[in-house]
């Protein structure tokens, strides 16, 4: 039984520390295109609105990547994200 226990709690820190962009706004309800490029930006130079976002949990490699989806995929980016998808 502590084996099980062992590769489950293995299994949940991978797939945690490997999850995309993508992965992270949908769990923290962030709809990339709900913004500009320039407002995601904003967000994270701000340590109050990315608390108020639940950003300020993730490390900093999540925050990054999250960073990177969100200004790809922002209103005014080539690539907005489209509802639903």
């Amino acid at each position: 039984m502590n084996l099980f226990k062992l590769f489950l709690l293995l299994f949940i820190t991978a797939t945690l520390s490997f999850a995309d962009g993508k992965d992270l706004a949908k769990s923290l309800s962030l709809d990339p295109s709900s913004k500009a490029i320039k407002q995601w930006e904003k967000i994270f130079e701000s340590s109050e609105k990315m608390g108020k976002m639940g950003i300020d949990k993730l490390s900093a490699s999540d925050k990054e990547v999250l960073k990177k989806y969100l200004a790809d995929h922002a209103a005014d980016s080539d690539h907005p994200a489209a509802a639903g998808i």
